[in-house]
């Protein structure tokens, strides 16, 4: 087959394998000529090699043309009588039908062989067709199999990280409930001790009275977003109008960051609308960019934009806490030092900060994580050192016609209550409970108080006209759900406010707080209370669903 291959050369030019035929014959002949007496008993048999060299190097026509032109070569010149081409004697033409069987004989072998060498070659050829492809094949899979094994670690890291966060959010959901009832009596107690001062008191009475309940605040505010991280805090979502919402909040931004920081705003054409608590999401936007400020020290860029996407599958399988669809997504990108891979993985932990002692809780990005959660949504952190940092909420699509709303307005002044109107206070902790009624007494209503559900229904039995019932969900026995449903069958006038530090999915159902139900968060103010208190009064009538 070497030969062969060596030969392809020639058999593949015409115009090459033809003289050659003709010249394979021609030096025959002339050796042959030059023997002379020698060989002259076998004319025919010299010429055998030059057809078969010819037919094996030129193929069927040149070892054709081979074997013709020996034939006429050998009856011409070398067979008597010579300068004759036919046979004369019978002797003669048995010779030459020998001759030319046996020269169709070795053209018709070397063609056989040539041909199959060639259908060597074309199997040859594919099955090195064959393994290219199947090379190709196995290294697109071993890629895909790289890929999905990149995607399934992405994704065990995920689900390790949630499991994480999600144990975490259970311990302190589980103490909100009796650090906001502490909350409550301290922040209550210190508003109606204010309110209480004649200002012929000695002014650091004042002072520490301030400092005290700003300190009760700040302790509040870090509750709140370890029940926003465990996702257990009561959302009133809404239809929102994302690009509305940022423009309202520019000048907002613009104040709390300073001068040093430049806003851009990128806001998408054609925004779809998201369903969301606003003021939630106002602060988690807040959050970020004091976040972003805080990584620019000397000033920078900041920039938010809003945008529609889709997160498919591929994405899904990489986080699989998230949900394939079509989000609303609110990033917020800075131009400061940025973040190292193993700071990404911590950002959202509770109490993880990596701002010096005093300078932040660790709880920001852990409550805008929770808060988006809770929404049903998704958040991601893109960073490199010295590269600048990107954080995307992705929020679900809302599919409805709801009008979408933008920023929220500012409280009105605190208003007062007034003595015709009768509310039942319903808390077990007693501490609380008098302090909530001492509140209300203080904003003008007119208060009865129970300590149990069997203690309000008593009440509500022998004062027929008590227009409120304010009442802690989270009670032994009776809850103060199951209170407010037996309410709404035997009294449905009689408003329902409830309170609690901890839901416990009693009103809150998903996150979101059920519909036709108000509720005021431990601890509150007391002008949290005196507006939701008038809130709800002058609310129509609305049968509570389940």
């Amino acid at each position: 087959m070497d030969i062969l291959l060596a030969t392809d050369f020639v058999r593949q030019r015409p115009w090459i394998s033809y003289p050659f035929a003709v010249a394979t014959v021609a030096i025959t002949f002339g050796l042959r000529h030059a023997a002379g007496d020698a060989l002259s008993g076998f004319p025919f048999l010299s010429f055998l090699p030059a057809i078969l060299i010819s037919g094996l190097l030129g193929g069927l026509w040149p070892g054709l043309l081979a074997a013709v032109l020996s034939g006429y070569l050998v009856q011409k010149f070398f067979i008597d009588p010579v300068d004759t081409v036919w046979p004369v004697t019978a002797s003669q033409w048995v010779g030459l039908s020998i001759f030319a069987i046996n020269a169709m004989i070795i053209v018709g072998l070397m063609q056989a062989i040539l041909v199959s060498y060639r259908r060597q070659r074309e199997l040859q050829a594919q099955l090195e067709d064959f393994n290219g492809r199947l090379e190709r094949t196995v290294a697109e899979r071993t890629d895909k199999l790289k890929q999905e094994m990149r995607e399934h670690a992405a994704a065990q890291t995920q689900l390790r990280q949630l499991q994480k966060m999600e144990t975490i959010g259970h311990l302190t959901g589980g103490v909100a409930h009796d650090f906001n009832n502490m909350l409550a009596v301290i922040i209550g107690s210190l508003d109606m001790a204010k309110r209480r001062l004649s200002g012929a008191e000695n002014p650091r009475l004042v002072t520490a009275i301030d400092n005290a309940r700003d300190g009760a605040q700040r302790a509040s505010v870090l509750t709140a977003r370890l029940l926003a991280f465990s996702r257990q805090q009561p959302l009133a979502p809404q239809v929102i109008d994302a690009n509305k919402l940022v423009s309202g909040m520019s000048d907002l931004l613009r104040r709390t960051l300073g001068e040093q920081v430049r806003i851009e705003t990128v806001l998408a054409g054609g925004l779809w609308p998201t369903f969301a608590d606003v003021s939630q999401l106002e602060n988690a936007i807040l959050n970020l960019s004091v976040n972003a400020r805080d990584a620019m020290p000397q000033g920078g860029h900041l920039t938010i934009e809003t945008a529609n996407t889709e997160l498919d599958d591929r994405y899904v399988r990489m986080h699989s806490e998230v949900v394939a669809g079509q989000y609303v997504m609110i990033s917020i990108t800075d131009t400061g030092g940025g973040m190292a891979q193993e700071v990404i993985d911590r950002a959202f932990d509770p109490f993880y900060t990596t701002k010096g002692p005093g300078k932040g809780t660790g709880l920001g990005l852990s409550q805008v994580y929770g808060y988006v959660k809770q929404s049903g949504g998704h958040i991601k952190i893109y960073s490199e050192v010295d590269r600048g940092t990107t954080v995307k909420m992705y929020l679900p699509r809302h599919v409805g016609t709801a009008t979408a709303v933008g920023a929220m307005g500012i409280a009105p002044a605190i208003p007062q209550g007034s003595a015709s109107d009768l509310v039942l206070a319903v808390e077990d902790d007693e501490q609380v409970r008098a302090m909530t009624v001492e509140s209300l007494r203080e904003l003008g209503y007119t208060v009865l108080e129970a300590d149990s559900a069997a203690g309000a229904l008593e009440h509500l039995e022998r004062h027929p006209g008590i227009d409120l019932l304010f009442t802690d969900i989270v009670m032994a026995g009776m809850n103060g759900r199951q209170l407010a449903d037996v309410v709404a069958e035997r009294w449905p006038a009689v408003k329902v406010l409830y309170t609690t530090g901890y839901t416990r999915n009693a009103i809150v159902h998903n996150g979101v707080l059920d519909h036709g139900v108000f509720l005021l968060t431990k601890p509150f103010t007391l002008e949290q209370l005196a507006h939701k208190l008038r809130e709800v009064l002058k609310t129509s009538e609305e049968p509570i669903e389940d």
